[in-house]
């Protein structure tokens, strides 16, 4: 009866540790969609292919940066000179519809717990793998924002 008992012990411990490796908590499937629409909008079109800086000023929060390493240093890219330099690339005579203008993207995860999101997604021009960005998000009372970003450009 004993070693019948430890069996069965040892049987619910496996299966609760296979459970626990396995199980997903609830995914909010909605927020997932409310992020992917706003990378959508305000990052890959606003920021990429259309140089929309109307979307990115909604998209992006206004303490957003992009974050890098300079050295052993962290180097700090704020919003408004992204803004700044996107309205004048597309003010000098930006061409959306160009080749090189072009930039593919793929949500390779969407992860969203509570008010917080992260975001890690590719993105191509002509073909090439350019970049691979890691997008952190909030959801505010106004809705979700985009506040930081680092990245991997590959070469």
């Amino acid at each position: 009866m004993k070693k019948t008992q430890i069996t069965l012990i040892a049987a619910i411990v496996l299966v609760s540790a296979s459970l626990a490796f396995t199980f997903k908590p609830y995914e909010d499937e909605a927020a997932k969609e409310e992020v992917k629409e706003l990378v959508l909008k305000a990052y890959v079109n606003g920021a990429f292919n259309e140089l929309d800086v109307d979307a990115m000023r909604k998209g992006f929060h206004e303490d957003f940066a992009i974050y890098s390493p300079k050295g052993e240093a962290i180097g700090k890219y704020p919003i408004k000179a992204w803004v700044n330099g996107t309205a004048k690339r597309k003010a000098n005579g930006y061409d959306a519809s160009a080749e090189k203008n072009k930039w593919d993207h793929n949500f390779a995860s969407v992860d969203v717990t509570g008010n917080a999101a992260q975001v890690k997604i590719e993105l191509h021009n002509q073909g090439k793998h350019v970049y691979t960005d890691y997008l952190s998000l909030l959801k505010f009372d106004s809705g979700w924002r985009i506040v930081a970003k680092v990245y991997h450009e590959h070469k």
